[in-house]
């Protein structure tokens, strides 16, 4: 009796791989690589999370990504830049300069709840609105 598969298929024409049309090519083993992944191998990278859907759109070499943050999230983060010494206290008023905490741009969104004279690179006009509104500042430097 053979103790391993090399000594077992000793003599043998295709060594156990059915005819021997079949050790050919990639055919028989469905393609090399990742290959049919989205159809006969779907389970199998299904499983290892491994399933792409190909590329879409493209990416710009010469874009510029503007940091962004709305103005109610830099209302609420007021109380932590004051500790922190990234913002002052002026009078009734909180002076914030936005390319200190590394923004580009303010946006409009959220809620304004104090006084806050902001210097930053750009301001949505909403943004602007609301920190006039509450007697603020919006500054472009």
């Amino acid at each position: 009796m053979p103790v391993n598969k090399r000594s077992k298929y000793r003599g043998s024409r295709t060594c156990g791989g059915g005819t021997h049309k079949n050790r050919r090519g990639a055919g028989n083993r469905g393609g090399r690589g990742r290959a049919g992944h989205r159809d006969h191998r779907f389970s199998h990278f299904l499983l290892y999370g491994e399933v792409h859907n190909g590329k879409h759109g493209f990416v710009s070499k010469t874009g510029i990504r503007s940091r962004v943050i709305s103005i109610g999230e830099l209302d609420q983060m007021i109380p932590g830049l004051l500790a922190a010494g990234m913002a002052e206290k002026e009078g009734d008023a909180v002076v914030v300069r936005a390319d200190q905490i590394g923004i580009d741009k303010i946006l409009g969104s959220g809620r304004v709840t104090q006084k806050m004279q902001i210097s930053a690179r750009a301001f949505s006009g909403q943004a602007k609105q609301k920190i006039e509104a509450m007697g603020g500042q919006a500054l472009v430097p």
